[in-house]
């Protein structure tokens, strides 16, 4: 699963997550391309197919220590578990068929 999360200071904007079978640079050159304007300041976790990023965004990678994850992509985390208690607590479980369908609402509804 790739996410995207605005960070607009104290709060999130705008939400993407997209279902992939593997995080590789074909997967996440395809995924910038939608929810993201060319140069918008992104930050990750520095997981290597992910410098793919750098082509088309202001990239800056860090490699984090999970019990700092949250202070570095704090938005990110908030928004997976928000995904995760949407999921059980609306469907009590999900069709990895449908998941892409399931992340659609999720952020159509955070958007």
């Amino acid at each position: 699963m790739l996410v995207a999360v605005e960070n607009r200071g104290q709060r999130a904007g705008y939400i993407a997550m997209q279902k992939v079978s593997a995080v590789t640079k074909k997967s996440v050159a395809k995924f910038v391309q939608h929810p993201l304007p060319p140069g918008q300041p992104v930050r990750n976790d520095a997981l290597a197919s992910l410098v793919e990023i750098g082509k088309t965004q202001h990239h800056t990678a860090r490699v984090t220590p999970p019990d700092k994850a949250g202070e570095w992509l704090p938005w990110v985390h908030i928004a997976i578990g928000n995904l995760k208690a949407f999921l059980l607590g609306t469907y009590h479980g999900v069709s990895s068929k449908y998941l892409q369908e399931y992340f659609n609402e999720f952020c159509y509804r955070f958007n």
